[in-house]
């Protein structure tokens, strides 16, 4: 028989156990919340370089193939003739059994189908898919006072904002009321004045153009 010496023993034991599971509940809230949160940022990562610069696949079939790019050549069932792969300078890549094929200048979708007409020779009713997994040949460029300054992948539909982002800030020196862009038009250079504070602010929305490729920033 427990004697009531034993009953308050227990029930203080479990006191103390019910007031460390209250404490400790935040934190486990608190960690399982972080696990989310680098999972998400994980996610992101898979899509940037190691100094946080976008170098994202693009699924835009009208995107033009240049040299540089890193293409992925799926042949389906076909693993040993499948590659990713990097187009040379000369715009060429190099397949199993095709040696040489021209990529430089072509969509994604007219590549697929140049390499298919080419493998029907070795194989029945080849299946042939191309995704650009890296955009390399097309870039633009930043210059003066931003705290990364260089040349960058020109990402589709990529805006002044979205580029000035890229270069990691302003340094305190900038004038960002007098940036502009530098843009090759008809064999002239001419140049598009960018006010960053009134675009940021609401104002001159038509001056966060969509950016081409040559386009050079310059942050005086």
């Amino acid at each position: 028989m427990r004697t009531i010496a034993d009953v308050l023993k227990k029930t203080k034991w479990a006191g103390i156990a019910m007031i460390w599971l209250l404490l400790l509940l935040p934190f486990a809230v608190s960690a399982q919340r972080g696990s989310g949160d680098t999972e998400t940022s994980g996610q992101v990562a898979m899509v940037r370089n190691i100094e946080g610069v976008p170098r994202a696949a693009t699924e835009d079939p009208s995107y033009v193939i240049g040299p540089a790019d890193v293409v992925d050549v799926s042949v389906w069932k076909e693993p040993e003739v499948s590659r990713t792969i990097p187009v040379r300078p000369d715009g060429n890549i190099s397949l199993p059994l095709l040696n040489d094929v021209h990529a430089a200048g072509l969509t994604p979708t007219q590549l697929a189908a140049q390499i298919t007409v080419r493998l029907n020779k070795y194989l029945t009713n080849p299946q042939v898919t191309v995704i650009v997994t890296a955009i390399n040949s097309q870039r633009i460029y930043i210059l003066g006072e931003v705290l990364r300054a260089g040349a960058y992948p020109l990402l589709p539909g990529m805006t002044m904002l979205q580029a000035l982002s890229t270069a990691g800030g302003f340094t305190q020196f900038a004038s960002t009321k007098n940036i502009y862009v530098l843009r090759e038009e008809n064999g002239n250079q001419v140049k598009h004045p960018f006010n960053y504070k009134e675009v940021v602010s609401g104002g001159k929305p038509e001056q966060n153009t969509t950016l081409k490729a040559g386009d050079t920033i310059v942050v005086p």
